[in-house]
Parts: structure tokens; sequence; C-alpha cells
């Protein structure tokens, strides 16, 4: 059974792909989300096999929410849009299909039988998508999702309840990993649960045994392991 996610905005729009699908048959519907920030959010605890995705979406759209996946996560995609101008984009982002809106049934039975038969090949989700870097990392404040601009981040780490980031005056959620964050933005590991902004990093004391503290412009002070002080002074030219 093909495990499925539907993305859109628009409940009436998941509603209709989701009675499509089940007339089809195959596939097991496990999350139906309205928004990419839900989205990611499953899509980083759950596996899926394939990801039906709005591209028109508020605050994070379809392309977005891509550039916010880890390769390793990543589902097929087939992008569902009311957008004829996007239909071209998502070919060149290399996605398994797209579908214009409204679907039809003939329609989405011949993308159903592409990814069946793929799976039947054991081939991988593609994940070759052109992606570029961040310009805003979704976090989650009080009950609100608020965009942050990857230079404001003064740094970022991990703990047992997820990722938060680190800003000149307090901090905040992101379902977004410290992986992602290490390769889209201009964060810079210093720690296994650390990334820190080389623009807001004042010092780096070295201390014994090859470890070192960084102080940032804020007063925070962060980890440095061995692993990676040797990394960061390189990249910072020291």
């Amino acid at each position: 059974m093909i495990r499925v996610m539907l993305v859109d905005d628009e409940p009436l729009a998941r509603e209709e792909l989701a009675t499509l699908l089940t007339e089809i048959g195959g596939c097991e519907i496990v999350a139906s989300c309205g928004n990419a920030i839900e989205a990611l959010k499953l899509l980083n605890r759950e596996s899926f096999d394939l990801l039906f995705l709005d591209i028109q979406m508020p605050l994070v759209d379809g392309f977005e929410l891509l550039s916010m996946v880890e390769p390793v996560r990543m589902p097929h995609v087939v992008f569902v849009t009311a957008y004829d101008e996007y239909a071209l984009k998502a070919f060149e982002e290399k996605t398994l299909d797209y579908l214009l809106k409204p679907v039809e049934k003939a329609r989405l039975e011949k993308t159903f039988a592409k990814l069946q038969g793929r799976i039947r090949q054991h081939q991988a989700p593609e994940t070759a998508y052109e992606i570029p870097p961040l310009k805003h990392i979704p976090c989650l404040s009080g009950n609100r999702i608020k965009l942050i601009s990857p230079g404001e981040v003064e740094a970022a780490r991990s703990d047992l309840s997820g990722v938060h980031l680190l800003l000149a005056q307090g901090e905040c959620f992101t379902e977004l990993t410290l992986k992602v964050l290490a390769e889209r933005t201009g964060l810079l590991r210093c720690h296994r649960q650390v990334l820190v902004n080389p623009d807001r990093l004042e010092t780096i004391q070295l201390l014994e045994q090859g470890l070192a503290e960084i102080r940032t412009r804020s007063g925070r002070t962060l980890p440095v392991s061995r692993r990676y002080l040797k990394q960061l002074k390189d990249l910072l030219g020291f």
C-alpha cells in the first residue's frame, strides 16, 4: 500500500483529491495538511511514498517546502496547481509529475500508474531538485508562524525537543533540521548540536584538549568541538 500525503491550503481541494485516490485504490492517505509547516513536521517524523503538493500556499509555498526537506526524507513528488505557468517549472524541478486543478481522474490514474511502476522497479524518489538557499526560516512563536531571515539568526541548537534558533533577543522553535540549516543557509557547524552565524561571531577562545568556545556579539557562549574547530578556523580564515 502506497503511503500518501496531501498538502493544499484549500480543504475542498484536498477532499476532492482524496476521494479520487480512494476510488483508484492502492494507496493509504496517511496525512492531509493545510500548510507547508504542518507537512514539514510530519515529513521529518514519518515515512511517505508519495506527496501531492500544492504550489501556491501562504507564507511557505510548495517549492520552498522542498528546500526544507532532507533528501533522505523526500518522497516522490507530484505538484498540484491551478496555474499553467508553473507546469514547466515543475518538470525543471524534476518532480515525478504535475496535475492541473481541477484534477481529472483519468490524468490522476496515469500519474499513479507511473509511480507504481517506479516502486516495482525499486526506483528511489527524485531528490536532485534545483533548490536555492533558504531566504526565510519558518518558526513557531506561540500560535503564529514567523519567517526569520537567516541573517537574523545568531546560532541554532538542537536538543530533545527539537531545533531552536537563537536570535539577538530571545529564541524560537523551527521544524527544520540542523542538517538543512547547515546546507541551505550561511550557518556554520561548530558542534554536533550547534550552528553559528559567522557574521555574529565575536571571538573564538581556544581551550585545552583541542576544544574552544565562541562568544557571539550578543554575549552568548557556544561550544566548539575538536571535530569542527579546524574546519571552522579554515572557513573563517584563521
